[in-house]
């Protein structure tokens, strides 16, 4: 992630930064530290940790637990450090520690790796630390914490967003590729099959016979493979897990099947959607098996508060009473497993109602 890098890098530059004015004030202060020689120490041993911490940071497979805890344990310990330095009684009064702003660096860090709540944690974690140096809330602990409490939670937050956009920016990236290489094989079908199926159709219905239903079904398939060349090449996504029901049931339209759905996407698990979608295909493909050459077919999906409805109905031949229990006890479990079982699956319902001769209609209720 770009901007991740980025917070990386600021972070190791910030520790620099902060270090170099904790030595500052190791410099000018130096007659009022108890023990200016163990200030020293500590101040290399910032020094130290600042270098390695920008090194190890510097590689995404080391940014795990054990060297944020590292972290952590060396700026609470420099930290801790102050109460051997720093006269006490100053430090209750409100003086400043030793490592001063240096200990946010690992807030910082921990609210990258880990997002608002490690950084919360981690700035509540150091506040505490400090307190009990204190011994009292003063207003120094307090803005302290304060501040370090504001860092980790924006830092994180922007870390969060910063993912979000670029999962977005890679989704975007793909779909343009996918488009391109559509638009491609699109032009290549045009060129080839299409206008060899409009050629079997065109000449079927010239020599006539059974020739004229070879160009019938012709012209049928150039139909689906048109609004298949012509479909979206891919489901578009909510960014939460969720795809839009309604581009995957639209290529299924064709000259004897009619696709009605809301103007608005209609969003399902990504999983739901699938299994619907595939449920609604099978239930089209028992309309072209058994409703007869001429039979239509009509999708309508339909949303409601809790539940999403698909009905699929068609003018064909129908189904005798019985006949489907007839065909689940032979083993041919199309409708029981094919739409029912899915839909069932997906915790919803499903209702076939034919007569012989008035064709049939499956309905599908899937809840949100």
């Amino acid at each position: 992630m770009g901007l991740e890098v980025s917070l990386w890098r600021a972070v190791a530059v910030f520790r620099f930064a902060a270090l170099a004015y904790a030595v500052v004030l190791l410099a000018t202060g130096r007659g009022e530290y108890v023990r200016p020689w163990l200030g020293l120490g500590v101040v290399v041993v910032m020094l130290i940790w600042s270098i390695v911490a920008a090194v190890a940071y510097a590689d995404p497979a080391r940014r795990r637990w054990p060297l944020l805890s590292a972290d952590m344990l060396v700026t609470l310990g420099c930290l801790f450090a102050s109460s051997w330095v720093v006269d006490p009684a100053r430090l209750s009064k409100g003086a400043a520690t030793l490592p001063m702003a240096w200990v946010a660096g690992a807030v910082l860090a921990w609210a990258i790796a880990g997002g608002r709540r490690w950084g919360l944690f981690a700035a509540l974690l150091v506040g505490a630390v400090d307190l009990t140096l204190r011994g009292q809330v003063t207003p120094t602990t307090l803005n302290g914490t304060v501040l370090l409490l504001l860092a980790g939670f924006s830092i994180g937050y922007l870390v969060r967003l910063a993912g979000e956009a670029e999962l977005r920016l890679q989704h975007a990236a793909e779909m343009e590729a996918a488009t391109r290489e559509r638009e491609r094989l699109a032009r290549g079908i045009h060129d080839s099959v299409l206008q060899v199926l409009a050629l079997v159709q065109r000449r079927g219905a010239e020599i006539g016979g059974e020739a004229a239903e070879l160009g019938r079904l012709a012209g049928e398939q150039e139909e689906v493979l048109r609004s298949l060349v012509g479909s979206s090449p891919a489901t578009p996504s909510a960014g939460n897990g969720n795809s839009d029901l309604k581009t995957l049931l639209t290529p299924m339209a064709s000259g004897k099947v009619t696709v009605s759905a809301p103007a608005s996407p209609v969003w399902l698990p990504e999983r739901t959607a699938e299994e619907v979608a595939a449920a609604t295909a099978s239930a089209l493909d028992n309309v072209l098996r058994h409703g007869g050459s001429g039979a239509r077919a009509w999708v309508l999906v339909e949303e409601e508060e809790s539940e999403v409805v698909v009905t699929v109905r068609d003018d064909g031949a129908g189904i005798v009473p019985g006949r489907l229990a007839e065909a689940a006890a032979a083993g041919r479990l199309g409708v029981a497993q094919s739409i029912e079982g899915r839909v069932r699956d997906l915790g919803g319902t499903t209702v076939i109602t034919s007569a012989p001769g008035e064709g049939t209609e499956v309905e599908m209720r899937i809840p949100r």
